[in-house]
């Protein structure tokens, strides 16, 4: 009886796909169905391996919901015969698309793991072969016949981080990613050391469901000292607007000008919904704490704790597109419902 592990690779684009025309330098996607001819160590896996890629593979800064849908609806497909699914993505977008998978893929008990590269994979010096092999590794781990990740994940550079929790940090280093107010899962070194005694996603005995239609009439609204109150007053008076992701100062700080508290409370009593998210690179949104972020709590503003920009844009179009009813808005989206958010 076959007991390996079947774990299926999805190639969107990316630098991890690309080989070296040695001719004309240029970079190209090379055939995934040769991949193990590419990377002979992955024979040494103790997994099945098959591949599918996109028809025409994207840069990660063309991704978009349709795209998430569509990584989605290979998931579903292939939910039954496989035991673990690897992305392969590029780094640009990775934690917008891992953050917007963990939503849309509701009830997921299998482990979906997104990884991508700095460099090709035929480069030299590339880290290309490493992220891939590990995390096929990793979406193949089982425990006592259940996988040992059940959520997606993000591996990059000898760590695997809840997909949900990570933001791009770095351009040029291999160490592309962070998860500021998260422990990594799994760490990669001699042996893969998985962290213990985290709280992980409330895992479902139900059927995987996929929520496809995510919302997009939304917006991220970065303060800053001198903000103008022409320009954020006609964003917040976009007819089609429904949610603004506004990205605060500090603990969820913002400044106590009359004309700002006006606009704020007078955007949510017309139905945006406002969630309040820290600049920072780390910490949380506590409104209250100062005075400068009292009235925004008392007028009906979201907190979103310690979520990331990348997971808090898309928790919103995940819940505008399930059409959550206004009085139950604020409450689920302070709800951690992929582990998200503490």
């Amino acid at each position: 009886m076959n007991t390996k592990a079947k774990i299926l690779l999805i190639y969107t684009g990316g630098t991890i796909g690309m080989s070296k025309d040695f001719e004309t330098g240029a970079l190209k996607a090379f055939d995934f169905s040769k991949l193990i001819k590419r990377i002979p160590e992955l024979k040494q896996l103790d997994c099945e391996i098959e591949s599918i890629s996109f028809d025409n593979p994207i840069d990660s800064s063309d991704m978009n919901p349709e795209y998430w849908a569509k990584i989605a609806s290979i998931i579903e497909k292939n939910y039954a015969a496989f035991d673990g699914f690897v992305i392969l993505h590029g780094s640009d977008t990775m934690s917008y698309t891992a953050s917007a998978l963990s939503f849309m893929l509701e009830n997921l008990s299998k482990p979906v793991i997104l990884t991508g590269s700095q460099l090709p994979i035929g480069d030299l010096r590339t880290d290309a072969k490493e992220n891939l092999i590990t995390a096929i590794q990793i979406a193949s781990l089982r425990e006592n016949g259940q996988a040992v990740i059940q959520e997606v994940g993000l591996y990059f550079e000898y760590k695997l981080f809840r997909g949900n929790r990570t933001t791009k940090i770095n351009a040029e280093h291999f160490k592309a990613f962070n998860s500021p107010n998260y422990p990594c899962l799994i760490e990669s070194g001699v042996h893969l050391k998985l962290s213990t005694n985290l709280p992980t996603p409330l895992i479902q005995k139900q059927a995987l469901k996929v929520q496809y239609t995510l919302d997009t009439n939304v917006a991220i609204v970065k303060l800053f000292p001198g903000i103008s109150s022409t320009i954020l007053t006609a964003i917040l008076s976009i007819p089609t607007l429904k949610g603004v992701i506004l990205e605060t100062y500090g603990s969820g700080n913002a400044m106590t000008e009359k004309w700002f508290l006006e606009l704020i409370q007078k955007a949510i009593q017309n139905g945006l919904h406002l969630i309040n998210v820290t600049q920072c690179s780390s910490g949380s949104v506590h409104m209250g704490q100062y005075e400068t972020s009292t009235e925004l709590k008392q007028y009906g503003v979201i907190s979103g704790k310690d979520i990331t920009t990348e997971a808090a844009i898309t928790k919103l179009m995940y819940l505008l597109g399930k059409n959550t009813a206004s009085q139950d808005f604020k409450s689920a989206f302070e709800t951690s419902l992929r582990g998200e958010m503490i």
